[in-house]
């Protein structure tokens, strides 16, 4: 018997469902939670961006963070879900995993999750459903999945 993983995730929230070849019936296994990654950047930072000041005169110059502290706590949420996801193949829970998700947090999935249960990826699907009620993500997969 066959067993898929399927991967609802967005920037704040990451539902695992798992389903077998004998039914197609979703069971919601985890529901995790990044109440960070629906802020925007200022409810997370706390300080004004810093400024220096340099060579003749009043040159200044504004340090700009590479990453703000919302793409930061997205980040870790993504190597969070990896990581269980990760352990989860090791521990040969499933046979094959379908992770739906925004583009941009799908590409932080593929960059964060480990070879092997990269290889256990059978279907990628960019779009945002994390949110919606289990019935019409089972709907959703249904309709999407080959």
């Amino acid at each position: 018997m066959q067993t898929t993983w399927v991967i609802a995730a967005d920037s704040s929230r990451a539902r695992i469902f798992e389903m077998d070849d004998s039914n197609e019936k979703l069971r919601e296994i985890e529901d995790m939670i990044n109440p960070e990654g629906r802020q925007d950047g200022r409810e997370v930072q706390t300080d004004a961006e810093g400024q220096n000041f340099s060579g003749r005169g009043l040159q200044r110059n504004t340090s700009q963070p590479q990453q703000t502290p919302v793409e930061h706590d997205v980040e870790l949420f993504s190597k969070q879900v990896s990581r269980y996801i990760d352990k989860a193949c090791d521990d040969k829970r499933f046979d094959s995993l379908c992770v739906i998700a925004p583009p941009k947090f799908l590409g932080l999935m593929r960059a964060n999750l480990g070879e092997q249960a990269k290889r256990a990826v059978t279907e990628e699907i960019p779009k945002d459903i994390a949110w919606f009620e289990g019935q019409d993500i089972e709907q959703y997969v249904r309709e999407h999945l080959h």
